[in-house]
């Protein structure tokens, strides 16, 4: 069976729009949540998000009516997506077009749009609806834009499973490449969701945190916890064939070595109490990974700072690996990007093989106040030097999607 290597990332976060930042600004524990500045949120019960700043689409985008025609997860999945051809220089040898492809999806799609094209409808009429409304609209066109911008004529697939779309796209892409359907795939997912309506739904199914205070936002595993800070972005890999990659000189990130995809089955927000598909989708991948549970792990945790998601997790991860569970270095960056939506597993895989290739576990800042029912080792406000082997990542998505997602450190 072919091997899998990661040969680029790029990035588009709260915390840093390239690699460099991004990862300098994770190790450092550094909080890209603060007040909405996007919107005037006066009407809505919450005030805190976790935006993109000081992003620039003229850095990617040839011309003024490309950026025009395209929704901002579009920008943010096109962006990233150049950061990460251009970081693993894919196109700098002959790779046939047909054996490169796009796994990129989106949670929403374009909200903006829809938000702004229904308001053209209700207060000019339906002859002025843009003819680019459905284009910029559907989840499926930021996967379109970067197999258009990179000539990528290969497996193409946009995945939508809400919180769990780009750990399914990584691991999607990783099983196409591992059965020989492609050489290289660009994979990821994308989310540009923070406006008032988006926010007002997660506010009304209780999914967001009331707090006022930024260091209160996003709070994984702390018994205060009382729901996520929504965040956007985009976070993109190349993954490629091994012996493709070492042919051609790539420089390896670390390897996929194990994937997992279930479903809860069982409610269309809450998780499941006992985390059995979690738990599922955990050992799947552990078990294809040739992982036995005493080797050095970290595990960047779903961690949404929900009170459910965070007690099921911790659950989950202890059914999986028994008292080893205990010594598994744990934690949510979430802590510090919020909650990117469609984006944050690929971000989240990102930070991960980062985490192998440093030997640097980044930290869930702002915890203060343990609860009983998450006892783990969360990594608590400080990185710490470590050496791990693995690096699992796990999402968990509205509707009971499961994904979770391994790594091995490239020696």
């Amino acid at each position: 069976m072919r091997k899998v290597a990661v040969t680029g990332i790029g990035v588009i976060s709260p915390v840093g729009n390239n690699i460099e930042t991004f990862w300098n600004n994770i190790k450092e524990g550094v909080c890209g949540i603060d007040f909405i500045k996007r919107f005037d949120a006066s009407n809505l019960k919450v005030s805190l998000d976790a935006e993109v700043k000081d992003f620039n689409p003229k850095n990617y985008y040839d011309t003024a009516q490309e950026i025009r025609r395209s929704d901002l997860y579009m920008q943010y999945a096109l962006a990233a997506s150049v950061q990460a051809v251009e970081d693993s220089k894919i196109l700098e040898t002959e790779i046939e077009p047909e054996r490169l492809g796009v796994y990129i999806g989106s949670g929403i799609g374009g909200i903006d749009t829809t938000i702004r094209q229904t308001r053209v409808l209700d207060e000019k009429g339906p002859e002025r609806v843009s003819p680019f409304f459905v284009p910029m609209m559907i989840s499926n066109m930021a996967a379109g834009a970067v197999s258009i911008k990179f000539g990528a004529k290969g497996p193409t697939l946009p995945i939508v499973t809400a919180c769990a779309t780009s750990t399914h796209t990584i691991g999607e892409a990783y099983r196409a490449i591992k059965h020989g359907y492609a050489d290289a795939i660009i994979a990821g997912g994308s989310e540009a969701s923070i406006n008032e309506l988006a926010m007002a739904g997660f506010i009304n199914c209780q999914a967001l945190n009331l707090a006022d205070k930024p260091d209160e936002g996003s709070i994984p595993f702390d018994k205060r916890r009382g729901g996520f800070v929504m965040g956007e972005g985009a976070g993109i890999l190349v993954l490629e064939e091994y012996e493709h990659a070492v042919k051609r000189g790539a420089k390896i990130y670390a390897m996929v070595a194990g994937y997992a995809n279930t479903s809860d089955a069982y409610h269309i927000t809450a998780p499941d109490p006992e985390g059995e598909g979690a738990v599922n989708a955990i050992r799947n991948t552990v078990n294809e990974a040739g992982i036995k549970g005493d080797e050095s792990i970290y595990v960047n945790a779903h961690g949404t700072g929900t009170h459910l998601n965070d007690a099921m997790e911790t659950k989950a991860l202890k059914k999986v690996f028994g008292e080893n569970a205990y010594k598994l270095h744990i934690s949510s960056t979430k802590s510090m990007t919020g909650h990117m939506m469609g984006a944050t597993g690929a971000v989240e895989a990102i930070a991960s093989v980062l985490a192998l290739k440093d030997g640097i576990i980044p930290p869930t800042i702002n915890y203060k106040e343990k609860d009983e029912e998450c006892d783990l080792d969360y990594t608590v406000n400080k990185a710490v030097k470590a050496d791990p082997q693995y690096a699992i990542s796990t999402s968990l998505g509205f509707g009971g999607h499961n994904a979770c997602i391994a790594f091995e450190k490239y020696e």
